[in-house]
């Protein structure tokens, strides 16, 4: 034990769990390294759904979430709660994922401990700390706190090097998101999913699947409320044709609008939150994605599905590049003019519909945990 490097992961929400879930099976699967896993539970059931299916069985549950809990009240707990944990474990490495308020709070606490900080999806920016909020500036925080960077493509490592991150201190790995991906579409297809689609009639000489899944901060109010009126509006259209499914959010500003204006619509299905494997299933049949979601973004270009962005901007412009994405904000035309267009025009959908993923190759863990063994041990 004394010669083996130690390793903790923290992380809080569903898609850090999702991301992470391929490098801790990585770190445990390496003799060099003692794997210990911390969880925040900033968000608890749908993280548990994660936790559960990728079998990862944390040896420290803060269990921090709490019902429309401020973000200043999250930050003060993380810290309150992790600081102990970090004072005891002692490891060597502190592994954070993303742009979450636990990512930034772990980050800023392991420095404070003067424990080294590996970031895994470093370098993502969208130059505007208003959005997406927080993530923006919780990922700079982390970013600068940071010892390694690990960045998932090319551009990500050109931002942190223009904000002066010594090259030797970033890797590009890809995303392990596109890891987790891998290993959900090698297993069989979930019972719900295959009976969802029956029940939908979603084949290729039936209806097409239009996939929904908006939950983000700064589309409360609103921009919510204008992407709902272009669901309810095509789907109206496309009664028929195409059906529309939401799992959604959890969240009650998310839940209210949606619920209020969706529910009563026979052609859209509003879900729960859906554990991972039925999401990924469920994008796999879709025809197209309307999203806000960052890890759709990457995640939809893999199988060749296009995905419209909910949003104004995206730190993820690789795919918007690659012409599998697409920004149309929450004006509620825009929305409806642009999914009609990928509905009725198969040249136009054609040129989204490539099955080329710019965010990884599936082997983003493996290159973290060499990285990791690859440092020489730190000199205080």
């Amino acid at each position: 034990m004394a010669d083996k490097l130690k390793v903790l992961s923290i992380f809080g929400t569903r898609p850090e769990a999702v991301k992470m879930a391929p490098v801790v099976r990585a770190l445990e699967a390496e003799k060099g390294i003692h794997s210990r896993v911390c969880v925040t539970a900033q968000h608890r059931g749908m993280l548990d759904q994660v936790l559960g299916y990728f079998d990862i069985h944390p040896d420290v549950d803060l269990d921090l979430m709490k019902p429309d809990q401020s973000l200043a009240g999250l930050t003060a707990s993380i810290f309150t709660a992790l600081d102990p944990v970090l004072q005891r474990e002692k490891p060597d490495w502190v592994l954070v994922q993303g742009d979450t308020t636990t990512v930034m709070a772990s980050a800023l606490n392991a420095y404070y401990r003067e424990i080294r900080v590996g970031h895994v999806e470093a370098g993502l920016r969208t130059f505007d700390k208003w959005a997406p909020f927080p993530e923006e500036i919780n990922r700079k925080i982390a970013g600068t706190v940071a010892d390694l960077h690990f960045a998932p493509t090319a551009l990500a490592r050109e931002n942190l090097l223009r904000e002066g991150v010594p090259d030797r201190n970033i890797l590009v790995t890809g995303n392990p998101v596109i890891d987790a991906v891998h290993w959900v579409a090698e297993q069989p297809v979930p019972p719900q999913v295959r009976l969802l689609l029956d029940e939908l009639n979603i084949s290729d000489n039936g209806n097409r699947l239009v996939l929904v899944t908006a939950h983000r901060r700064e589309n409360f109010d609103e921009p919510i409320e204008h992407i709902c009126a272009a669901i309810n509006r095509l789907a109206d259209e496309y009664a028929g044709r195409v059906k529309f499914v939401y799992p959604v959010h959890q969240n009650p500003h998310i839940q209210g609008p949606v619920h209020t204006m969706l529910g009563g619509n026979q052609n859209i299905t509003l879900l729960p939150p859906v554990e991972y494997p039925v999401l990924i299933n469920l994008l796999r049949h879709a025809t197209l994605a309307l999203t806000d979601s960052g890890g759709i973004q990457e995640e939809a270009p893999g199988f060749g599905i296009p995905a419209l962005v909910l949003r104004d901007v995206t730190e993820r412009p690789e795919g918007v590049t690659a012409g599998v994405l697409q920004l149309v904000g929450t004006n509620t035309d825009t929305i409806y003019q642009a999914t009609r267009r990928l509905l009725d025009d198969p040249a136009a959908y054609q040129s989204m519909a490539r099955a080329v993923n710019p965010f990884g190759d599936g082997k983003a863990a493996g290159r973290i945990v060499q990285a990791l063994l690859k440092q020489p041990a730190r000199q205080k």
